[in-house]
């Protein structure tokens, strides 16, 4: 399974970016899909995700801020980002499962200014 990240970029404190990851390639079932996030000197951190069946995963720290979703496919996952606010800048990568499979994304940054 192949992942392409994009959307990330500059952003002002109170505005809104959305990610995007595709996965394309040999998919069995991606059980899940989601997005985990490091800043520089942090652990990385789980962000959001989503099952097969379609039960979400938000943080305590973004759940009334970011939601996450997905196409009918199933193999593009989304994260929409609003309110952004400085302690959300960080390396964002997509992670998925194909059953059991762990495939990471390369990651995209989001800085966000204030």
């Amino acid at each position: 399974v192949h992942l392409v990240e994009s959307g990330g970029g500059l952003v002002q404190a109170g505005g809104s970016l959305r990610l995007s990851c595709a996965a394309s390639g040999t998919i069995v079932r991606l059980t899940s899909m989601g997005w985990y996030r490091q800043a520089p000197g942090s652990e990385r951190e789980l962000v959001a995700r989503i099952t097969y069946d379609g039960d979400a995963f938000i943080a305590d720290s973004v759940k009334a801020r970011f939601a996450i979703s997905r196409n009918k496919l199933r193999t593009t996952v989304y994260l929409q980002m609003n309110n952004v606010k400085a302690e959300d800048t960080a390396l964002y990568y997509c992670h998925v499962r194909n059953l059991g499979v762990e495939v990471w994304g390369q990651g995209t940054q989001v800085t966000v200014s204030s």
